[in-house]
């Protein structure tokens, strides 16, 4: 059985020192070097100057060791809002992995990262509050009534990526906005926010909603539908956005419009191109927005902290999938009818997928060291090197390796952020919850059977029966990319990983909205913010397994 050793040595002593990051929420963005006084002055005599800060919010969203010097040594899972994406899925119940040291994930998979001095919180609360300083930045250093046409889709970009990353964070530290609009929710800086109001107290979650949401109208005002380039945030990704947020709020009609206004001009992947391994290149007709990461990238560069690594069972470089894989719930997964091309995104119990190009994969058999025989699935490279082995049944091989090719070292995929696909299930379940029930299922049906499964039907006769019918195409189409876990908290659902391919030890069933879901916010933060003292979310012993 190979085991691709090579790499990680050469790899595990090679991480870059590249970052600073502090504690509190005055955080500097990567993309900036100049202090606030430089920035300002230069920003108010070229409003063109305006792009290198904006380019840098979207650095920050795939920045290698952001928190490096503060752990004092590299991990792993530092490498940007990808790595945020799959802590949200390892919290949930559709993506289980071996509780292993090597799974970087281990901790959000056992619910042990929900302290006030887990590495995990202080990593997602850095990352989110550094964009926001970075659109802040960008925010007060203009003169809003006198912008140019291109200053204008600067200052757009900096209002969506602020909402962004405060709807990222309440997700996460707050139950879900029904039923919670009072609670305690994240501490609100804006680029009107005084230095000396800076260490503010947790602003109620309707407030934190509402400033998403203002940002977010802002922002659609301000952006049109041109860029440059995917990874930019325009009207399109906007208008995603504030679909995903009237989701969550349960404005019905407002996220069914929204999300069919960002699904224009977009293609859903068809039923041919869904029977490979991709999602990994943005200029996909189905992409809406996402993370170019180019070869040069710090995070490609560094071998092995990257989504691919992590994520893509073909690399020829990572942790996956020999030293931890990737799987879909074995439940969720016999739940997929067998004429949906989705179900290949998994292999099965023997190991075979039929999306799986048969010229780089071989069945093998070895014994482990009690002399048991071991099946495994020997991935082999285009120069005919063993790379990697596949050993578990349901692991994915939705996501491929760069350029597709079997075994790539180079992890040089691009990041999913939004595709069409949502959008079109965002309408759907918007549409029935809205009133509207037989249109909600058309537009259901109409998605899967158009480009996934040409027999579906959904028999569901309500709006909370189609609400439910969409979350199992959620939990199937957009596996992997960050949702599962906050669908679980919007839809108010229990955890369930009995009865699945869960280790043992984290095989809970936990009822909806168990406190322990919740992160707390840092230590660190605490320290540097006197408002947040005792008032941070409880304290929670882990759940046992069942």
């Amino acid at each position: 059985m190979k085991m691709n050793n090579r790499y990680f040595v050469a790899l595990l002593g090679s991480a870059m020192l590249l970052t600073t990051s502090c504690s509190d929420l005055d955080t500097n963005p990567s993309g900036s070097t100049m202090s606030d006084g430089q920035l300002n002055e230069v920003l108010a005599q070229d409003q063109s100057k305006l792009k290198s800060e904006v380019s840098g919010m979207y650095a920050n969203m795939i920045e290698c060791e952001a928190i490096t010097q503060w752990y004092g040594s590299a991990r792993h899972y530092d490498f940007g809002y990808a790595s945020t994406m799959m802590m949200m899925d390892a919290s949930g119940q559709d993506e289980p992995s071996q509780v292993s040291g090597y799974n970087w994930y281990n901790k959000p998979l056992r619910f042990v990262d929900r302290t006030a001095n887990s590495e995990t919180t202080y990593f997602i609360w850095n990352q989110c509050y550094k964009n926001i300083k970075a659109a802040n930045d960008v925010l007060k250093s203009v003169d809003l009534e006198n912008l140019s046409d291109v200053a204008k889709s600067y200052v757009g970009q900096a209002y969506a990526m602020r909402a962004f990353e405060y709807f990222t964070l309440i997700q996460l530290y707050q139950f879900s906005y029904k039923g919670h609009e009072d609670a305690a929710g994240v501490p609100i800086v804006t680029e009107k926010t005084a230095e000396a109001e800076a260490n503010n107290p947790r602003a109620a979650v309707k407030d934190v909603y509402k400033q998403i949401m203002d940002d977010l109208n802002t922002a659609i005002d301000y952006l049109t539908d041109s860029r440059s380039a995917k990874s930019e945030i325009n009207r399109q990704v906007a208008y995603g956005l504030r679909a995903r947020v009237n989701l969550v709020m349960q404005n019905w009609s407002d996220a069914a419009a929204d999300a069919q206004k960002a699904a224009e001009g977009y293609t859903p992947l068809s039923k041919d191109a869904a029977a490979a391994p991709g999602f990994n290149d943005v200029s996909a007709s189905n992409w809406i927005w996402g993370n170019i990461v180019d070869e040069s990238n710090d995070i490609v560069q560094s071998g092995i902290l990257n989504f691919p690594s992590m994520m893509c069972s073909f690399t020829g470089n990572g942790y996956s999938p020999t030293y931890a894989c990737r799987m879909i719930n074995s439940k969720l997964w016999k739940e997929i009818p067998s004429t949906d091309v989705r179900k290949g995104w998994w292999i099965d119990e023997n190991l075979n997928s039929p999306i799986v190009n048969p010229k780089y994969v071989v069945h093998q058999e070895d014994e482990d060291e009690d002399g048991n025989v071991v099946k495994y699935l020997a991935v082999y490279n285009q120069t005919g090197d063993e790379v990697a082995d596949i050993t578990e049944p349901y692991t994915n091989v939705k996501f491929g390796a760069y350029k597709n090719q079997y075994g790539n070292e180079l992890n040089a995929c691009d990041i999913p952020l939004m595709r069409v696909e949502e959008m079109i299930l965002i309408q759907a379940e918007a549409t029935a919850m809205g009133g509207n029930v037989e249109e909600g299922k058309r537009i259901l049906e109409n998605f899967v059977r158009t480009y996934r499964d040409p027999s579906y039907t959904c028999n569901a006769t309500t709006a909370e029966g189609v609400q439910d019918a969409v979350w199992f195409q959620r939990r199937v189409e957009l596996w992997g990319e960050g949702f599962s876990f906050t669908d679980l908290l919007r839809l108010k659902k229990p955890l369930d990983r009995t009865g699945a391919n869960y280790e043992v030890s984290v095989r809970f069933n936990l009822p909806a909205e168990s406190p322990i879901f919740l992160y707390l916010i840092p230590e660190d933060e605490e320290n540097h913010n006197e408002a947040l003292v005792g008032n941070n979310n409880p304290v929670v012993a882990v759940p046992k397994a069942q």
